[in-house]
């Protein structure tokens, strides 16, 4: 594992579940605080509760970051006692569907939390890190930014938007002590996928499971502790040449399935 230097603070979005709750426990046990922020407050301070259960400090935050008022008052908030050294930018959602079954509703609704959301946070903490010279921005972007996945119109559109803000975020801070970096996965077994399976194929989850892990080169899903392996590294010192990268982690899928 990648160790920290010590009093680092991350602010992790999306922390609450999934790969967002991996990187959090990633990050503590790396030896940084942790902001845990999460629309559920609930699912945010159970990732809190793990947190200290392994000796390592965290808090939860609740918060809609589609909302920019919000956003900004919670890391003012935050700001005012703790400098942010490290985000995490995980908070995302989904949809299945091509663009004649992509409503104007759901457009929005993605655009909001994955695009404006990730937008919003950089936004309020960018300013600080500018003037403290330091500052580690990652994105999670996605394999669907970089090649097109069918019946993916809406998330596809929202991940290429987070790939080109990570781009302009680290152009634009480059020489004010920023680094704005984005990992790229393929397909992660998180809750989403169980959910997905049992809505859609109560019958045949098992085998739907196994389709779906064939889907990769590697034949499996990535773990979320491996997309948190990566985003910690990112955020190391180890990783202090690296900005402006879109870094892959998919098992094969982008390279190997052309």
């Amino acid at each position: 594992m990648t160790d920290m230097p010590v009093a680092k603070n991350a602010l992790v979005t999306g922390g609450g579940s999934g790969i967002g709750r991996s990187v959090c426990l990633r990050l503590a046990q790396a030896g940084a605080n942790i902001f845990v922020l999460d629309l559920d407050l609930e699912s945010a301070g159970n990732t809190v509760s793990e947190i200290e259960e392994q000796g390592g400090e965290a808090q939860a935050l609740g918060c809609d970051i589609s909302d920019s008022k919000a956003t900004r008052e919670i890391f003012e908030d935050v700001l005012k006692h703790d400098p942010i050294d490290f985000l995490v930018n995980s908070a995302g959602i989904a949809h299945i569907g091509n663009i004649e079954n992509t409503s104007e509703d759901d457009l929005d609704r993605l655009y909001s939390v994955n695009v404006k959301g990730t937008y919003n946070a950089m936004a309020a903490v960018v300013p600080s890190m500018k003037v403290r010279r330091y500052g580690v921005i990652v994105n999670v972007a996605s394999v669907a930014s970089s090649v097109g996945i069918s019946d993916r119109f809406a998330y596809s559109m929202t991940k290429g938007a987070v790939l080109t803000m990570t781009y302009s975020v680290a152009r634009d801070y480059v020489n004010h002590g920023i680094r704005c970096n984005c990992v790229a996965p393929a397909r992660v077994h998180t809750p989403f996928v169980d959910r997905y399976l049992e809505k859609n194929y109560p019958d045949n989850r098992d085998e739907m499971f196994e389709a779906l892990a064939n889907s990769q080169p590697i034949g499996r899903m990535g773990a979320p502790d491996e997309i948190a392996a990566l985003i910690a590294y990112l955020c190391s010192d180890d990783a202090a040449f690296i900005t402006g990268a879109n870094v892959p982690i998919d098992g094969g899928f982008v390279t190997l399935n052309n």
